[in-house]
């Protein structure tokens, strides 16, 4: 480990995405696991966190004290729950650190706390942390963009794992936010998230939502531009876990220098177009 290594804060720590960040800090040069934390009460408060990642010992107690973990590290990433990702975006703000932020299913009230705790913290935030995903936005703003007849409708179907809790998924919503920008209409009050009974026609310029779940995939998600005679379909699929936490890590790494803000994955990768 170099001296000028960013330690980060893994939370949520007992969780597959906290053990699949456990195993890439511990792997990737330039960056080293300052502390592990797992919510109280949890089971492998006190066990090494490399032992629970698969690595072996590597001298890292897991903790269920946030604000002692917090203390002289440089940042931490978060695939936890909207409350816990809120009280974490807090202490990120105290702690003028950088927080990577993976949790989806935020309401609007969580996410004008994170405007605000980005004050002082350097906040980076997406659906999805991964470089296909972003890129696939990117690629659905032009498409919506140049698609604009009503005869063009617009579908979002996503698929996950059966323990997904949030529905549609954060990355669905994403890509209907960047369709929406790409139309120049406000996403809210174009989506359309449940069909149910006798619902009529479609209506015209509508941003639709099918959500799929079971088994153990990790995130299938396609937006199709559906004309009266032709139907243009972009798709992604993650075949791991690890994408998201790759993704979580170079957000923390370009994070580092940057001013307090709330930014996003497209920020990160050089693709915003704001």
């Amino acid at each position: 480990m170099s001296d000028d290594a960013m330690k980060l804060v893994v939370v949520g720590a007992a969780g597959r995405m906290g053990q699949a960040l456990i195993r890439l800090i511990h792997a990737t040069e330039g960056t080293t696991l300052h502390a592990a934390v797992a919510r109280p009460g949890s089971a492998f408060i006190g066990k090494d966190a490399g032992e629970i990642a698969g690595l072996g010992p590597i001298g890292v107690p897991v903790t269920d004290d946030p604000l002692s973990a917090f203390l002289h590290a440089e940042g931490v990433i978060d695939f936890t729950t909207p409350a816990t990702s809120v009280t974490f975006a807090g202490l990120a703000a105290q702690a003028r650190i950088v927080h990577i932020i993976g949790t989806t299913g935020c309401s609007a009230e969580d996410e004008t706390r994170f405007k605000a705790a980005a004050r002082h913290a350097r906040i980076v935030k997406s659906g999805n942390m991964g470089l296909g995903i972003n890129l696939l936005s990117v690629l659905v703003e032009q498409a919506a963009r140049a698609l604009q007849s009503a005869d063009w409708d617009i579908e979002v179907l996503e698929m996950h794992h059966k323990h997904k809790v949030d529905a549609p998924s954060g990355t669905a919503l994403l890509l209907g936010q960047a369709a929406a920008k790409g139309r120049g209409i406000d996403f809210g009050e174009n989506s359309v998230r449940v069909r149910d009974g006798h619902t009529g026609p479609r209506p015209a310029g509508t941003i639709g939502f099918a959500t799929l779940r079971g088994g153990g995939v990790i995130g299938d998600h396609s937006v199709i531009f559906a004309g009266e005679s032709e139907r243009l379909t972009l798709s992604h699929s993650a075949g791991d876990r690890s994408l998201f936490a790759r993704g979580a890590l170079q957000a923390a790494l370009w994070a580092r220098d940057k001013k307090p803000g709330l930014y996003s994955m497209l920020d990160v990768l050089g693709l915003s177009t704001r």
